[in-house]
């Protein structure tokens, strides 16, 4: 069965805001592999659309080898956007999930392949409450945002978490790799 992995970059605050944080070429680099050794990637609307940013460098590459090797790597891996609001997408590798978010995941994971990478701050966050995420990689940069879209918004659990591994980068930023334990039912 395919692992379902929750990988995100956050601030030491806790928000995701790609704006906020400045990932250099040995972060790239790592996102690179990651997508590279990964099977699917999948998206909510707006990180999809954050992330078609990246089909610019295909036509006019970067002088950073780093960010065409990333932009290469989030062109090929097959991308499923959950939307409530798009009706088609034009990303050749992109495509609207058909079913809802649980029965999407689990079709899925029956299939083979490599791993399923969760790539939205929404979408972490409805897969955690359905106890669908294997693995959190959670990458925080040392910034701290003071506002902004917090990742584990509207989760009403308490979730233990087992820290599997780290992975520190020059640049302070570090990888913290999870593996939920238990979920305590709170009301």
């Amino acid at each position: 069965m395919r692992k379902v992995i929750a990988a995100i970059n956050m601030t030491i605050d806790g928000f995701c805001d790609h704006t906020a944080i400045s990932p250099d070429e040995e972060i790239h680099q790592h996102y690179t592999d990651l997508l590279n050794n990964s099977g699917t990637a999948l998206y909510g609307r707006t990180t999809y659309q954050l992330m078609e940013y990246w089909r610019t460098f295909l036509e006019n590459p970067s002088e950073e080898k780093s960010m065409n090797d990333f932009a290469e790597a989030i062109d090929r891996i097959p991308k499923i956007v959950f939307s409530h609001t798009l009706t088609n997408i034009d990303w050749e590798t992109a495509s609207l999930a058909d079913q809802d978010t649980e029965k999407e995941i689990s079709a899925l994971r029956q299939q083979a392949g490599k791993d399923i990478l969760v790539c939205s701050p929404g979408l972490i966050v409805s897969l955690t409450q359905l106890g669908l995420i294997d693995e959190y990689q959670l990458c925080v940069h040392p910034v701290i945002a003071g506002n902004g879209l917090p990742l584990f918004k509207n989760i009403n659990n308490s979730i233990s978490l087992k820290l599997i591994t780290t992975k520190t980068f020059s640049s302070g930023a570090i990888i913290l790799y999870y593996q939920p334990e238990d979920i305590i039912k709170t009301t």
